[in-house]
């Protein structure tokens, strides 16, 4: 246990996690001698990745603009995921969830809410999310999400981007920052009597000692599990894909502004653009179907059956640690938890673990006072997000494989989850009780109304239940002209990237 700032920091691992903890450690605490190993034996696999807006804030505190680091990295901006074929019910069978945006909050929510409650009940109003929000307009409309300096409100969004090339920016800027880059491979881990790390030991035999280490090592956790025993809860019950087939398509010759996800037979394929090509997968449970099955279903869904293109397969460790911080070691990545990817939240906890680490660490005057709220945070934070993509599958509304209805029938979900699809079912102010009873979790109510107002879980509408149409028309009206004023703030998606690179 420390006592002081530690005079040496040691990353164990490179990739996106490693290469983010450096640049923050060395954005934030430059008196102290940052070091990360890496092993050139272990590659990057370098799928088209997306993001939430924690990508933003992250580039934010390590004073790095957009311009800077998107040509680099073939990235593109993202407003949200449309969620193609995931409902069978007519007028439900896509939707688009957004991104915050102030005009949101003041001007549209209140509307969606009002007609989900009146939907709720029987009334036959219009309640697909896709007419109510600004990011939605904006990605049918091919726009970008940076709007006019003139523009009052902010609009949040988020980025595609090239996994491997952002690992090589962000180790270059966290090496320009003083942080010494280590080629090796970690084998060994040795321990002090009191049961902290000392160093790690490498395959050549050198041995890196430091004060506090950070594990970046993937779902090896060669430090927080193997070597200091901490256990791993799984999320199998919670959530079935295991496994992933990756492979490239050409690019559209407009980008688009979303990242597409879209239901198979046995799990959902992602479709995300950057620059240069689409990324492509199919994330599926091999209790369902094979690897050989999942790629052939894959390039049928591409187009690209007999094409001359390389699929990679992935394997998945579903879960967290119980202990994100344990002693003198902090898990960041793969090593601490990976929760799959239909909500692209992977770099937000990798933000998050690493900014609130540094808060709690400091603020503890660098010692383990507070090691355990921050475990709690953190799992919390886990927890939140598998709820949250544990309802896509539970509410999904699909009957046409064993795979899609035994989501549906999975009776492994939390009592939160439990609570907030009571609540969507029974309740007469379904965002008023998510607040009263804190359930909102990692998503707050605009996100969970989305997804079940997307995919239309929703009573039959009731013919003694009417509506005056007028009225409802007036309110449409109004809220369309609205967001199609706004949108005139902002620019082509095309010409904006095409600013970063002249």
């Amino acid at each position: 246990m420390l006592n002081s700032k530690p005079r040496k920091i040691l990353i164990v691992g490179g990739g996106t996690a490693g290469w983010m903890a450096a640049n923050l450690l060395a954005a934030k605490w430059q008196d102290v001698d940052i070091s990360l190993v890496e092993s050139k034996d272990i590659g990057i696999i370098g799928v088209g990745e997306g993001s939430t807006p924690h990508l933003k804030l992250f580039f934010d505190a390590i004073n790095v603009s957009d311009q800077q680091w998107m040509p680099h990295c073939n990235a593109t901006y993202k407003n949200g995921i449309t969620f193609d074929k995931w409902s069978s019910i007519a007028g439900f069978e896509s939707y688009f969830h957004p991104f915050a945006a102030q005009t949101d909050d003041v001007f549209t929510l209140p509307l969606f809410f009002k007609h989900i409650q009146a939907r709720m009940q029987g009334y036959a109003v219009d309640a697909h999310p896709d007419k109510y929000f600004l990011e939605t307009y904006l990605t049918r409309q091919h726009l970008g999400p940076l709007p006019a300096e003139s523009f009052p409100f902010g609009v949040a969004y988020g980025y595609h981007f090239d996994s491997a090339l952002l690992g090589q920016f962000l180790a270059e800027q966290a090496q320009r920052s003083g942080v010494t880059r280590i080629e090796g491979h970690v084998t060994d881990v040795e321990l002090n009597q009191q049961g902290n790390i000392s160093a790690v030991k490498l395959s050549d035999g050198m041995s890196l000692a430091a004060d506090f280490f950070i594990d970046c090592s993937g779902f090896n956790a060669l430090l927080l599990q193997q070597g200091l025993g901490v256990n791993f809860n799984s999320y199998k019950q919670n959530l079935f894909n295991d496994a992933a087939v990756v492979m490239p398509s050409p690019i559209a010759e407009r980008l688009p502004v979303e990242t597409r996800s879209t239901a198979l037979t046995n799990g959902w394929a992602w479709k995300i653009p950057l620059r240069n090509r689409f990324g492509n997968g199919y994330v599926y449970s091999r209790d369902y179907i094979d690897a050989d099955q999942a790629e052939t279903e894959l390039r049928q869904h591409l187009g690209l059956l007999d094409a001359d293109v390389e699929a990679r397969h992935l394997r998945m460790k579903v879960g967290r640690v119980q202990k994100h911080w344990h002693k003198n070691c902090l898990a960041v990545g793969l090593s601490q938890g990976f929760i799959e990817p239909l909500e692209a939240t992977a770099i937000a906890l990798y933000f998050n673990t690493i900014a609130q680490f540094m808060q709690y660490f400091q603020q503890g005057h660098f010692s383990n006072q507070f090691e355990d709220e921050f475990n709690k945070d953190i799992n919390a934070r886990f927890d939140g997000i598998r709820d949250y993509i544990v309802c896509h599958y539970k509410a999904n509304q699909r009957q046409d494989s064993d795979y899609w209805r035994d989501n549906a029938a999975n009776s492994h979900i939390s009592d939160n989850l439990n609570n907030i699809l009571h609540l969507w079912q029974h309740s007469q102010d379904f965002v008023g009780d998510m607040y009263k009873h804190n359930l909102m979790g990692s998503y707050q109510p605009k996100s969970w109304a989305c997804m079940l107002a997307g995919y239309g879980v929703f009573p039959p509408p009731r013919p003694d239940k009417s509506v005056d149409k007028t009225i409802i028309s007036r309110e449409m009206d109004a809220l369309n002209d609205f967001i199609r004023r706004c949108g005139l703030n902002f620019q082509d998606h095309q010409a904006l990237l095409a600013k970063f690179t002249d």
